[in-house]
Formats: C-alpha cells, sequence, structure tokens
C-alpha cells in the first residue's frame, strides 16, 4: 500500500479521534445553554458570586497610560453597596493618597501636594473619561455582577470554552428617590462564565451613549476566602481616546470583619475644585 495513503489513512484516524474526544466535552458544556438558557446561567452566577457585608485586602498595582508605567501598592476596605476606601502607599510604605468613595460622593487626600478633593463622580469620569459609578466600581473590584441595573433579558452563547451573556442594554435603576434626577444610564453589557465554578472570568460594559468607550475587566488565580472563591489578579481596561490599563494583585484578602473608614483632611490643607 503506497506510503502516502497510509499516512492519509492515520491523519483522518488521529483527526476524527481529537474530534469524537473533545466533542462530548463540549455537548456537555452546551446543554445548559440549550435546555435552560440565559436564565439558567445569570441564577447560577448570582450564586457563585462574592457574597459579602465588609471586604478588606491588600494589593499591589501596576497602571500604564499614554506610554508611561508606575506601580504602587495599597489596601481597599468595603463596605457592600455603601463605602469604598484606598489608601495608596507607593514610597517606603509612606501612604500618598487616599480616596473615599460612597454612591454620590466622591473625596480624596493628596498628600504629595497638600490637597484635598470633595465632589461627586463628574470629577473623575472627566478625568479618566470614564461613565462610572459606585455600582460599576464595586462589581468591577470584586468580580461581581451589577447590582442596581436591572437583569433585563440576557442571550447565552458558547465562546471558546466559557459561556458569554450578552444584552443590548441595562437600564440602571434608582435606588433612592433623590437620585431621581440623574441622567438615566443605560448599559450594554458582555459577561464570559466559567463553565465549572460559574465565575465571571472576564466582564466589560459600555454605555449606550457613548459607544467608543468601554470598561473592561478579566480575573484569574482564583482562591478560597472562607468558602468563597476571590480571583487575586485582576486587570481593568479603559478603552477610550486614552487607554488606560491597570494591573492588580491582591493579597491577604479578609471578608466579613468590620473595617473603619478614616478620612481626616488637615487643616492646612487647599481645596481643588
Amino acid at each position: 500500500m503506497n506510503k502516502y495513503f497510509l499516512f492519509f489513512l492515520s491523519s483522518i484516524f488521529l483527526s476524527s479521534l481529537f474530534f469524537y474526544s473533545c466533542n462530548p466535552q463540549k455537548k456537555i458544556i452546551k446543554a445548559p445553554i440549550k435546555e435552560e438558557g440565559a436564565d439558567y446561567l445569570f441564577e447560577k452566577l448570582k450564586q457563585n458570586e462574592l457574597k459579602f457585608e465588609w471586604f478588606t485586602s491588600k494589593f499591589s498595582a501596576s497602571y500604564k497610560n499614554k506610554g508611561e508605567s508606575n506601580s504602587f501598592d495599597g489596601q481597599i476596605r468595603i463596605r457592600h453597596d455603601s463605602v469604598i476606601w484606598l489608601s495608596f502607599t507607593p514610597l517606603l510604605g509612606i501612604e500618598v493618597f487616599r480616596i473615599i468613595i460612597t454612591e454620590d460622593s466622591v473625596k480624596f487626600i493628596n498628600r504629595i501636594n497638600n490637597t484635598y478633593f470633595i465632589g461627586d463622580y463628574s470629577y473623575v469620569n472627566k478625568f479618566l473619561n470614564t461613565n462610572i459609578d459606585f455600582d460599576i466600581l464595586q462589581s468591577f473590584i470584586t468580580g461581581n455582577d451589577l447590582s442596581f441595573y436591572e437583569n433585563g433579558k440576557f442571550k447565552a452563547s458558547l465562546e471558546g470554552s466559557q459561556y458569554k451573556l450578552s444584552t443590548a442594554e441595562r437600564m440602571k435603576l434608582k435606588k433612592v428617590v433623590r437620585n431621581s434626577q440623574e441622567p438615566l444610564k443605560i448599559l450594554i453589557q458582555n459577561i464570559w462564565i466559567d463553565p465549572e465554578s460559574f465565575k465571571i472570568t472576564r466582564a466589560n460594559v459600555k454605555d449606550i451613549r457613548k459607544q467608543n468607550l468601554k470598561l473592561e475587566a478579566s480575573y484569574s488565580v482564583f482562591e478560597k476566602v472562607e468558602s468563597q472563591s476571590f480571583p487575586k489578579e485582576v486587570n481593568f481596561d479603559i478603552y477610550a481616546d486614552n487607554n488606560i490599563h491597570v494591573s492588580v494583585e491582591f493579597n491577604r484578602i479578609n471578608i466579613n470583619t468590620p473595617q473603619l473608614f478614616p478620612f481626616r483632611i488637615p487643616p492646612s490643607y487647599r481645596q481643588v475644585k
């Protein structure tokens, strides 16, 4: 028998073996989409989110923007749906910035030039060219889904070896009456989900009014924190006219231990507008 013909038969056999060995696994992964749809995946996603009242962690981070990069360490504390507190210590453990974020305010202290700021998200969004709010920040940091946006109708698909949930639009819900005057915010969202842990491995959002602006986060190196799974390594990207990339590695993670959020402005500091 011609040796080329034997080679041809062998190639077909090996290809078939590979195809049929992989195909059952793909069918297993695809089954929940086919049989139960997007609602099932979304429910499993919610069941496996990090559930906490308090969160604290040390972190190391690197920041890239306009060809320049910086590295820094810090600490983060969160009270769920209430406060995000950040302290940045890039030099010899000496704090240079402190930030406290609530649902409707942003405050920071700059110890390098003895200044402070008290305002709202418009300052941050103008500086970063974003359209973030407290819920987006909290969700992206913890690897959870958005809390105060209507669930809407998701479309489920399979991308590679992961599930993908997509929605054409997801509207911001008004949590309190005093915020009823804020501009209507509608997001387009994509979520990639691990088929075993049902944890988010990647997520992005775009404001329907700002199609050229996208926020994205990717998550890896999951570890157990009090029997729950949390991503130790996170990459954040802001895609806009000026792209920004931030890589974060969390360590010494602790949940459900009450925290303080100290924020005292020295009398000699000058307020910036």
